[in-house]
């Protein structure tokens, strides 16, 4: 978990700022039809962000919990993140963020062995959740800035 918190420290450390510089019109500029635009893919992490946020928690207390899917398409769809104005996603991401980073700092050893199976799929440790969150959250950043 260790290597996690130095990674997602990094990440919040420099991502803000490359976002940031990011033009509103361009975040908002689909790259194809039926693509998502810089503003939908940092939607969907917040979705993300929020979905897992229930999942670090709520996993503390329970030695095995089910979750169901995320519905991204839907989600991303129904909050209109195209039209969103892109500072404040970038805060809005940023800032939860890094309350997700002091919440797993927080995080009972113990209860990294919790047993999550999301959307009907074999359970994995809250560790490896995390592990997960912070390599989706890498890939789509990617996405971004790439």
């Amino acid at each position: 978990m260790n290597k996690v918190l130095v990674e997602f420290t990094a990440i919040l450390q420099s991502a803000p700022r490359r976002l940031v510089d990011i033009a509103d019109v361009d975040a908002g500029r689909k790259p194809a039809p039926g693509r998502w635009s810089k503003k939908e893919i940092l939607g969907h992490l917040i979705d993300s962000a929020s979905n897992n946020h229930q999942r670090f928690l709520r996993a503390q207390f329970a030695e095995r919990i089910d979750y169901p899917a995320y519905e991204q398409e839907s989600w991303v769809a129904a909050q209109a993140y195209g039209t969103e104005d892109w500072p404040d996603l970038v805060n809005l991401w940023t800032l939860y963020n890094r309350h997700l980073l002091h919440v797993l700092r927080h995080v009972p050893e113990k209860a990294l062995t919790h047993e999550v199976s999301i959307g009907g799929n074999p359970p994995v440790t809250l560790a490896v959740v995390a592990e997960g969150y912070l390599k989706h959250v890498n890939s789509h950043l990617g996405q971004i800035l790439g």
